[in-house]
C-alpha cells in the first residue's frame, strides 16, 4: 500500500506549523514553530530574517543537551542555550532561530517565559 509508507516503528508523524505573535515590551515578537519528527524548528523574531540557526539534542553522555550553532554570529548566544533549554524540557532535538536585537536582557527572558507558556498550553504543537 503506497499510502502507508511509515510504520509505528519509523514513529512518522505529519509535519505541522504553528504561528503566534505577543507584544513583549512595546516589541511584536512573532514565533514560529515546525513540529518535525522527534523535535521542531523554533523560529523568533519582529522581522522576516533567519540570521542565525542552532541545533540542540539530549546525550545520554551529560546531563545537559548538546547544543551548537550551525550558523550566524558565535558571539551571539541566545539561541544556543535557548535550544539546549527547550531540548533539556522537551526531551526534543531542537531547531532554534532567534532573530531579536539582544538590547534588553529582560526581553530574551520574557521571550523564553512565552515559549514554555505556548508548550504548556498547545504540547501538541512541539
Amino acid at each position: 500500500d503506497p499510502q502507508s509508507t511509515c510504520s509505528e516503528a519509523t514513529m512518522c508523524e505529519a509535519i505541522t506549523v504553528h504561528n503566534f505573535s505577543e507584544k513583549i515590551l512595546e516589541q511584536v515578537v512573532h514565533f514560529h514553530v515546525t513540529k518535525l519528527s522527534g523535535g521542531f524548528f523554533l523560529w523568533v523574531g519582529s522581522s522576516p530574517e533567519l540570521s542565525n540557526l542552532a541545533v540542540s539534542m539530549s546525550s545520554k553522555y551529560d546531563s545537559m543537551p548538546l547544543s551548537t550553532l550551525v550558523m550566524g554570529d558565535p558571539s551571539n548566544t541566545a539561541p544556543n542555550s535557548l535550544a539546549q533549554r527547550l531540548a533539556k524540557k522537551t526531551k526534543k532535538q531542537v531547531y532554534v532561530s532567534y532573530s531579536l536585537p539582544i538590547t534588553d536582557s529582560n526581553m530574551s527572558l520574557l521571550v523564553e517565559n512565552r515559549i514554555k507558556k505556548e508548550l504548556e498550553v498547545h504540547p501538541e504543537y512541539f
